[in-house]
């Protein structure tokens, strides 16, 4: 295994993440079996008030989650000087069987972590914990699945050597690939750029509705993440190679770097914040409506798809600009 500060920071992170998940879901089992909010017992008791510290422990654990996207990212970038053939960020996850699947945990646990963040705030504001159960059942998956993402980075350390010798993004987005980043990047770009402005158009004008409609949030939630895909084919397939300017680099890591002026970030936050709002505002038109939330939730649905808007807004304008603004002309 590789030992460095990053990548010890990021095993400290995920261990304490899966420790802190373990009671967490024997507590949430435990309420689901006997919350009774209309007894007052001295057991209903107990369980209300170790819900206000396993919520809190939970969140901690969600927000951290959150933050080791972006770190587990960029360290991989950063760790792609050490292996022979390595660029960049796709290198480093190449270097290992583990790298990839523990990317895309990670980002299932992001956005699993969003919306359980978002349903512990909405939870918060009704008086008669009006989500409770909604709540601790999302700690039973989102438990499970954090323990499985720490124990594939664990995996995907420990398996690293640096005398593995590795592939990059040229021949995982290159022509002579033979995976699904190669297809994606060999889309044609106007069908790419017309999937994106479709996808995007219809999922901001769901955002609109949204605060006024609850099935339109409903199909918000679920357009949501598939305007994700969507704008991530896009990026690989025809806006990344117009801020290279190099109509054979498709990576979608690349744009992290400092030579592109951290262009990815600027990309991504945004789109990563619109999609866990959007997926946030479809769950929370989803539940039952509470009478303590008569007031709270609309002006939450109002937020959310505001958020989504923003974001999917700052997305497209970024990749229009990035597309003509760049001296490279596909035919």
């Amino acid at each position: 295994m590789i030992l460095q500060p990053a990548v010890l920071a990021l095993l400290a992170a995920s261990c304490l993440s899966a420790l802190v998940m373990l009671p967490a879901c024997v507590f949430a089992l435990q309420l689901l079996l006997q919350w009774d909010p209309a007894s007052g017992s001295e057991r209903q008791i107990r369980l209300e008030k170790m819900t206000y510290l396993v919520s809190t422990q939970v969140a901690f654990v969600a927000a951290v989650e959150l933050v080791s996207l972006a770190a587990f990212a960029f360290n991989a970038d950063r760790m792609s000087a050490l292996f022979v053939g390595a660029m960049c960020a796709v290198g480093t996850l190449n270097a290992s069987v583990y790298g990839f699947p523990t990317l895309f945990a990670k980002i299932a646990v992001f956005f699993v972590t969003f919306v359980w963040l978002i349903l512990d705030r909405t939870d918060a504001c009704g008086r008669d914990y009006p989500f409770i159960r909604q709540k601790y059942f999302g700690i039973l998956l989102l438990g499970p699945l954090i323990i499985l993402e720490s124990g594939l980075q664990l995996a995907y350390f420990v398996d690293l050597k640096t005398a593995t010798i590795t592939s990059c993004c040229g021949k995982l987005f290159g022509d002579s690939g033979r995976e699904a980043g190669a297809d994606i990047a060999g889309m044609n770009p106007k069908l790419a750029l017309g999937l994106l402005v479709v996808g995007l158009s219809i999922t901001i004008a769901l955002a609109v509705f949204a605060p006024k409609s609850r099935l339109a949030a409903r199909l918000l939630g679920l357009a949501s993440p598939a305007a994700f895909i969507i704008a991530i084919a896009a990026v690989i397939s025809v806006i990344s190679v117009h801020v290279y300017e190099q109509p054979h680099h498709h990576c979608p890591f690349c744009l992290l770097k400092r030579e592109y002026g951290y262009f990815g970030f600027m990309l991504y936050i945004p789109l990563f914040a619109a999609t866990g709002t959007g997926m946030s505002a479809g769950l929370m038109a989803a539940l039952p409506e509470r009478a303590s939330l008569a007031g709270p939730m609309p002006q939450l649905l109002r937020r959310l798809s505001l958020v989504t808007m923003l974001g999917l807004l700052a997305f497209g304008g970024l990749s229009l600009w990035a597309v003509t603004m760049s001296r490279l002309a596909l035919t």
